[in-house]
């Protein structure tokens, strides 16, 4: 086990562990360019893109089909920064600045890719939802390395088999 990880509540090492155990099931080409971190960020993705459909669903006929989407789609940046911040990258910096650099990435993030790659790719001519699948893939690599590199650069050790 690693000295930053013995002393981290259980469910981070938990986290860990499931990546690790992930990453480890990779072929061996692939395991050396897969960090734990990018398995981490998937399975937050996930679990924050399901919290933003069910949101939807719930006030899907309450309120107003905008007030709808963007209460879910909030709720799962909101999540997704908390949970990157304490399970994936046990980040250590100030809140303040890191809360500040997390939403010029969202912002950037929405213009570029789901805004901008998902109309350019559809005014070229292809299915406006394989535009937004395109968008899509571009949107989470942009999201990760933004999360890895920039937001939560003060973060847990890296992996020294990574």
């Amino acid at each position: 086990m690693r000295e930053s990880e013995r002393s981290a509540p259980w469910a981070v090492r938990g986290f860990h562990r499931v990546c690790d155990g992930v990453v480890a099931l990779l072929p061996a080409r692939l395991r050396r360019h897969v960090p734990p971190t990018f398995v981490g960020y998937l399975l937050v993705s996930g679990f924050t893109f399901a919290t933003d459909l069910s949101m939807l669903t719930a006030l899907h006929g309450v309120v107003a089909l905008p007030i709808a989407v963007t209460a879910g789609y909030c709720t799962a940046f909101g999540l997704s920064y908390l949970l990157n911040r304490t399970l994936n990258f046990e980040s250590h910096g100030a809140v303040g600045p890191q809360v500040a650099l997390y939403v010029v990435v969202v912002v950037v993030n929405y213009l570029v890719f789901i805004l901008g790659v998902t109309s350019g790719v559809a005014a070229l001519g292809l299915d406006y939802r394989l535009a937004r699948v395109l968008g899509g893939l571009g949107e989470g690599l942009f999201m990760y390395s933004s999360m890895r590199w920039i937001v939560f650069r003060n973060r847990r050790p890296p992996d020294p088999d990574h």
